[in-house]
């Protein structure tokens, strides 16, 4: 009996197009997330040398480090 039920093999291929973009699509989503962490970090290194400024300053600012050291450090945290 071949009628327009599961016999006819119609329904199985539909099922196995939507068994296969789901991942596909997982796998697309998790290669998006990777390459947006790698542009964050590129953005970190930046903030890290603002941080040390900050630190360096607020010594300076205390009295903990005199002005040589300051500008010594501060030179080669700009490096």
């Amino acid at each position: 009996m071949m009628g327009f039920g599961y016999g006819n093999g119609y329904n199985m291929m539909g099922g196995w197009f939507g068994m296969m973009i789901i991942p596909i699509i997982l796998i697309g989503v998790v290669i998006y997330v990777i390459n947006n962490q790698g542009q964050k970090n590129n953005g970190k290194d930046i903030g890290f040398k603002d941080n040390f400024m900050d630190i360096l300053n607020e010594r300076f600012a205390r009295g903990e480090i005199n002005e040589e050291e300051y500008n010594t450090k501060k030179n080669i945290i700009k490096s």
